[in-house]
């Protein structure tokens, strides 16, 4: 019996370092950061591109600026090593802004390197941009594609989906109504924006996580409970 135990708590801890180990594998997809922004308003964001695979290197990037409910002013910050190329597209139903009407916005930011500027295995590089006015919807999905040297192109486009984890996420934007934050104006927005960025999507794994881990050990636990009941029988008897 005692070796029956002692197997079952190997397995529960071999299982529990497996389940600790999968956040930095989860996490390892493309993301904006932070994830959040207000309807209406203008954002600098980050799209954050790590190198997934141990034997190439990532050399170009490209992001898709949705149009259905288009951004009128897309503008990049230069990254050292790396050529921005953007691509605009006409917009099915114009926009009327302060400075004009928009007949046309940018759908497409294409990022290329040089060969020094590549993301080599177990790197990331961001890439800003400032957006603005952000549309009236809850959310931004920003659908990417990421190239490695040996030619593989990855495909960070499935969208979310309630109940369900994407295999290839697309970065999102959630966007908030303007005065739906209650907590104290300045420095409380900044703050969120950077525990955002911290966290990058981690909360939810960790929540994922630790149910398993609980779980693992209710499972260990009834099985103790199982055997020690055993033994019992065994001596009545």
């Amino acid at each position: 019996m005692r070796l029956v135990v002692a197997r079952a708590a190997t397995a529960v801890v071999a299982a529990a370092a497996a389940a600790l180990a999968l956040p930095g594998a989860a996490a390892a997809h493309v993301t904006v950061n932070p994830g959040t922004a207000t309807q209406g308003g203008y954002a600098k964001v980050s799209f954050r591109v790590p190198n997934e695979k141990d034997d190439a290197n990532t050399v170009k990037v490209e992001i898709a600026i949705p149009t259905d409910k288009p951004i009128a002013s897309v503008s990049i910050k230069p990254v050292p090593g790396w050529t921005a190329v953007t691509e605009s597209s006409k917009l099915a139903t114009p926009v009327k802004t302060d400075d004009g009407e928009i007949t046309e916005a940018v759908s497409k930011i294409t990022w290329t390197a040089d060969p020094a500027a590549v993301i080599k295995p177990h790197q990331f590089q961001e890439f800003d941009v400032s957006l603005g006015p952000l549309p009236a919807t809850d959310q931004i999905v920003f659908k990417a594609l990421q190239t490695y040297s040996d030619g593989e192109v990855v495909r960070w486009i499935d969208e979310p989906a309630a109940g369900t984890e994407a295999e290839h996420p697309a970065p999102v934007l959630k966007l908030t109504k303007p005065g739906a934050a209650t907590s104290a104006p300045g420095n409380a927005s900044a703050g969120q924006d950077a525990a955002g960025a911290m966290n990058d999507g981690k909360d939810s794994d960790g929540t994922t996580i630790t149910l398993a881990i609980l779980g693992l050990l209710a499972g260990f636990a009834g099985l103790v409970a199982g055997v020690l009941a055993y033994r019992r029988a065994g001596r009545a008897g």
